[in-house]
């Protein structure tokens, strides 16, 4: 894995914690689920990419 895709998934992966945060304190659950939805798509970009990483070693 490159690491602009570390850091493009990483980027996901926060943005996805302040989305959720920030539902959680405004009672919003739409932004609440967006929020958990962006870690979840992160998540499994990161999964992919280790697999990937694993056949190429």
């Amino acid at each position: 894995m490159g690491l602009d895709d570390k850091m493009k998934n990483a980027a996901e992966d926060a943005t996805g914690k302040i989305k959720e945060a920030t539902g959680k304190a405004t009672d919003d659950k739409s932004l609440e689920a967006e929020g958990k939805g962006d870690q979840a798509k992160s998540d499994i970009k990161q999964a992919g990419e280790n697999v990937k990483d694993a056949f190429k070693h």
